[in-house]
């Protein structure tokens, strides 16, 4: 097997340069390789960036260390998927909550898990070519949210000892009330799982285009998704993502030092980007305050009603819940600011770059053992997340539409059964949704947004009941999905900069409206202190 290397800006490396059949030939003797690289059928790429393109017999030894590195991780992963299967298989709580035993940490470490993805470290690192420093926002504003979801509604979660938000909207409204969240919530994420296919496979294929294409890619991260979540359940989520997060934050960092070293420090990176309006190195400087809240706003959003609720519902006690997601909060801030260093070090390396291809181009640009263990970083990100949101996925068809509406009667046994089913069928589901209709679900995925109607019923049905009627939890989410249709297929609707700003003023409008009409009210959730 042959790789190819792509070298830019000899000098930095000690390179010569010899002339064969007229044309310069770039010839290595640096300290990436012990001893002279011999250069066999070089040639050189006249692009607007000249690269030299070369192979050599050691091709196959760069790649085998990328590979080894990235198996190496996935044997790891299902080396914890087995060993906590056991423990998982005891019971259906112990498989999709882990028994509701998470202490402070796991908490922390699995809401890192799934908030550092694909999006947090290649997104971020394509948008610091763009707007700098301050692409690291993106993870500031997950940051802010799990803080949010800790100080006001992780610990109300976990002393509810719901299992979902349809579970709680029909405890506390009615069964309509749930049958929409479950179809609301049920679209969220098979489009979130549907896109960390295709993440995978970019990364995997981007890094490593001789051993994967796109479409194996997938496959292969589909493999380790479905895999590691069927056995575990929640505990191979909440173990998986120690290992994740721990290769995550060693690749960024250890990535972005030897980058740094390499190009002069930051000082060094900002003196070779083009000149902007605005400071690439500010963290605020190529951001607008309508961006920047609109992030925050989404993130404080979906953390409250999304798939976090499952990770809160696992803790084993009320302060656990609070200190683990405010924790992670704490865990998940630098890491965008580090992937966007890297996006903005790809940019002043290569100034006509593919936006999409920073992170991987300057990856690629390190020494086989570096680029490496940062493959398997990103590559981790993406699992992490992953298996937290297709778990979520399974549990809430499980629990929501199989038990309670075509199976209610079922023993505990055969429902633990049934979960492991439904997630390995949603992971086919959502796999063939990635290959066959990935733009449809990209499109959908504006339906993040939806969790405003969620956010917005939860927090009245907690702290404000008073406002809240019997058809509050139905007609505010209706309105919600009708919104984001409306936002969809008529321009003239989208006159705020976010569809998140268009949903909380329809939903609230909406919310208040039948608070007025509607008569009855709800039945106040009983918390678990309330009971004894």
């Amino acid at each position: 097997m042959i790789q190819y290397l792509y070298i830019h800006a000899a000098e930095r490396i000690g390179a010569e340069f010899l002339t064969y059949a007229g044309e310069e030939l770039l010839y290595l003797h640096d300290a990436f390789f012990p001893g002279d690289v011999h250069v066999v059928n070089c040639r050189v790429v006249l692009q607007k960036t000249p690269e030299i393109v070369w192979r050599n017999k050691r091709g196959c030894f760069i790649m085998s260390i990328q590979l080894m590195i990235v198996v190496l991780y996935v044997a790891m992963l299902f080396a914890i998927s087995f060993y906590v299967k056991r423990r998982a298989e005891a019971s259906a709580t112990e498989y999709q909550f882990a028994g509701r035993k998470f202490g402070a940490l796991l908490i922390a470490v699995s809401v890192t898990g799934m908030a550092v993805g694909a999006a947090s470290t290649v997104g971020v690192a394509e948008s610091a070519t763009r707007i700098g420093l301050s692409a690291g926002w993106y993870n500031g504003a997950w940051s802010i949210g799990a803080i949010f979801m800790g100080l006001v509604a992780a610990g109300k979660y976990r002393t509810l000892e719901c299992t979902t938000v349809p579970e709680l909207f029909e405890r506390c409204y009615d069964k309509k009330a749930r049958i929409i969240s479950v179809i609301g919530l049920a679209i969220i994420l098979s489009c979130i799982t549907s896109l960390q296919y295709v993440a995978g496979g970019s990364i995997l294929s981007t890094l490593m285009p001789d051993v994967f294409t796109m479409k194996t890619g997938m496959i292969t991260s589909a493999v380790v998704f479905i895999g590691i979540t069927v056995i575990g359940g929640m505990w191979s989520s909440g173990l998986s993502s120690v290992l994740s997060v721990l290769i995550i934050y060693l690749g960024i960092i250890f990535c972005m030092v030897k980058i740094l070293i390499r190009d002069g420090g930051m000082a060094g990176i900002v003196a070779k980007l083009p000149p902007m309006p605005f400071d690439w190195a500010d963290p605020f400087g190529g951001l607008t305050m309508a961006m920047l809240m609109g992030w925050i706003i989404v993130m404080m959003t979906q953390t409250v009603s999304g798939a976090p609720v499952q990770i809160a519902t696992s803790s084993k006690s009320e302060s656990a819940a609070r200190n683990g997601f405010i924790l992670g909060g704490l865990i998940i801030f630098p890491i965008g600011f580090f992937s966007a260093v890297l996006g903005m070090a790809a940019k002043a390396q290569y100034p006509d770059i593919n936006p999409t291809l920073a992170l991987p181009q300057i990856i690629m640009s390190l020494d086989p053992f570096s680029s490496g263990i940062t493959l398997a970083a990103l590559w981790a990100a993406d699992v992490s997340t992953a298996c937290t949101i297709l778990l979520g996925a399974g549990t809430l068809i499980a629990q929501d539409i199989y038990k309670r509406f075509f199976n209610p009667d079922i023993t505990p046994d055969k429902y633990m059964k049934a979960s492991r089913f439904i997630i390995f069928a949603v992971g086919l589901v959502t796999l063939w949704m990635a290959f066959n209709a990935v733009g449809i679900v990209k499109m959908m995925l504006t339906g993040l947004s939806l969790t405003t109607a969620f956010t917005l019923v939860f927090l009245a049905t907690m702290f404000a009941p008073d406002l809240c009627r019997r058809n509050t939890a139905f007609y505010t989410t209706l309105v919600g999905l009708i919104g984001l249709l409306a936002w969809q297929i008529f321009p003239s609707v989208r006159i705020l900069p976010h569809p998140i700003y268009f949903e909380w003023i329809i939903c609230t409008i909406t919310l208040l409206v039948v608070r007025v009409i509607d008569k009855e009210p709800i039945t106040p959730p009983a918390l678990k202190k309330d009971v004894e």
